[in-house]
Formats: C-alpha cells, sequence, structure tokens
C-alpha cells in the first residue's frame, strides 16, 4: 500500500509546488475506489443532504446523520487523510458545542481533521479544537453557509464560473491570514477565482484547496467524486463535462436488466438456467 498520507504530507506538497487532490465522498464504495486512485484528502461533506438525500439545502442535514455517513467513508478510506463537514448548528451555537462536535468526529468516526464552513466568523472555535488536538480545514468564500453574505443565493449558483470579487481580495487575503494564525491547517477557498484565489495562496504558507471556481492558481483542488464522475440523474439528458457519464451508463445497465427479466432470460451474474427438454 502507497504510504498514508498526512498533514506533513499536504504541506510538503505545498512547499514542492505539487498539487494536492481532494475528493468530497458520502459512501463505503465510492471511498474505497478514491482511496485507491490515490487521492490525498476525502472529505465528506454536508452536501450529501442535497446531493445524495435529495434535500433542498444542506442545512437541513444533522450532526447525527454526519457521523453515520463519515462511519462509512472512514471503512473505505485507508491512505488518504479524512475530513468532514460540520453540519449547520454546532459552530453557530458556541465554543463549547463545537468542540464536543469535533471530539464526535474523532470519536466516533475517526477522522483526521474536521471542516468548518465560515471558519472565519468562529475563530474561539478554531483555536479551541486545534489546543484539543484536532486539526482544523477551514473554508471560506462562497459557501453554503457563507452565501447570504455575498448576496447569493447558494443553490441558484449556476456554475463553477461564479467567483468572489476581484474587489475583495485584500479583505480575503486578511480572512485567511486570520484563519491561519488561529490554527488552521488547511484553507478551503470555495469560488476562489484565479485574481483572489492566487492571492490568498501566496500569502499563507498553508495550503489552500478549492472546489467550484478553483484552478491551478491554488495549492489543489476539491471535487465530488460523484460530480466527477457523472453520477446524478440529470446527466443523463444533459451530459456534464466531467470525466465519465456513470447517469446514463447505470440507466442503460437498469434497463438491460429490466429487458432480460421480461424476456424470461436469466439476469447478468445469475444462476445458470437448466436446457429444456
Amino acid at each position: 500500500m502507497p504510504e498514508k498520507i498526512t498533514l506533513r504530507t499536504l504541506q510538503q506538497m505545498k512547499d514542492d509546488g505539487r498539487k494536492i487532490v481532494g475528493v468530497v465522498a458520502w459512501d463505503y464504495q465510492i471511498a474505497r475506489i478514491v482511496d485507491r486512485a490515490g487521492v490525498d484528502i476525502v472529505s465528506v461533506g454536508d452536501t450529501v443532504g442535497v446531493n445524495l438525500w435529495g434535500h433542498s439545502n444542506p442545512f437541513e442535514v444533522t450532526m447525527d446523520q454526519m457521523i453515520v455517513v463519515t462511519q462509512a467513508v472512514r471503512r473505505g478510506v485507508r491512505r488518504a487523510l479524512l475530513s468532514a463537514d460540520f453540519p449547520f448548528g454546532p459552530l453557530q451555537e458556541g465554543t463549547d458545542s463545537a468542540l464536543r462536535a469535533a471530539i464526535r468526529f474523532v470519536k466516533e468516526a475517526g477522522v483526521d481533521m474536521v471542516k468548518l464552513d465560515a471558519a472565519s466568523d468562529f475563530l474561539d472555535s478554531v483555536e479551541a479544537i486545534t489546543r484539543a488536538g484536532i486539526p482544523v480545514f477551514a473554508q471560506f468564500g462562497i459557501t453554503p453557509q457563507t452565501a447570504l453574505r455575498y448576496g447569493v443565493e447558494y443553490n441558484a449558483i449556476p456554475s463553477s464560473a461564479d467567483q468572489v470579487p476581484a474587489t475583495m481580495k485584500d479583505a480575503l487575503v486578511t480572512e485567511a491570514k486570520r484563519l491561519e494564525d488561529a490554527g488552521a491547517v488547511l484553507l478551503n477557498f470555495t469560488n476562489s477565482g484565479p485574481v483572489v484565489g492566487a492571492a490568498v495562496a501566496e500569502a499563507v504558507s498553508i495550503p489552500v484547496v478549492g472546489g467550484f471556481g478553483g484552478g491551478p492558481w491554488l495549492d489543489g483542488r476539491m471535487r465530488m467524486a460523484h460530480a466527477a464522475i457523472g453520477y446524478a440523474a440529470s446527466a443523463i439528458d444533459d451530459p456534464p463535462d466531467t470525466y465519465a457519464n456513470v447517469a446514463r451508463t447505470t440507466l442503460d445497465a437498469i434497463t438491460a436488466y429490466a429487458e432480460d427479466v421480461r424476456a424470461a432470460r436469466q439476469v447478468a451474474g445469475g444462476i445458470p438456467v437448466p436446457p429444456t427438454s
């Protein structure tokens, strides 16, 4: 097995100019696959509520649900660093609540670090979690929990082309430095864009990765595994720019299975059918 990724590994990658590969996963099988592919970070996102469970927004996801999902992913990840998102609530309820949630993620789900959205608004919690020996992966930019600050309806963001305004460069560089000073070991800059993203990655010593709106100007990328493989049902009729179209492959496979059943043929993988006399 390849060597286990550590926080020191990620820091050395930034220092050497090597890009960090991160994916968001929500289940055991995908976790096994992406870990085998050699990614560096597997992050269990609270986006599971919208993308896998059909909720209208990620605020509906609970801490107990995140623990269960993260436990499943933990079973599939051996090499990569495992992170889990705080759902909306524990961070907003205060430092004690945030610390309890972080400890639950470590003790019950075995994470290597916790990811905090809107972390710069809760620096006391970042510091308290860090003091407890739990690494913090801090997310900022246009995120589910900060979108309203930028006058954006997060669920209405149409594409990864959206980015924070370049005029906010100085403010966001300052925000990133505050997070680093508070103890964050990794930053996730969502919808960074090439101007502000490059400035932030240059301004801090810790690695800066990003999903939507990210690019080679950051130290690495985060991408939902299901998005990378075209898993969403919408990919059947509107193929996205992805590395595969699993939705179309799945539709074709289930259609073929149904045809075999209706035609009284044995299904693929079934036991042999005795010959008729």
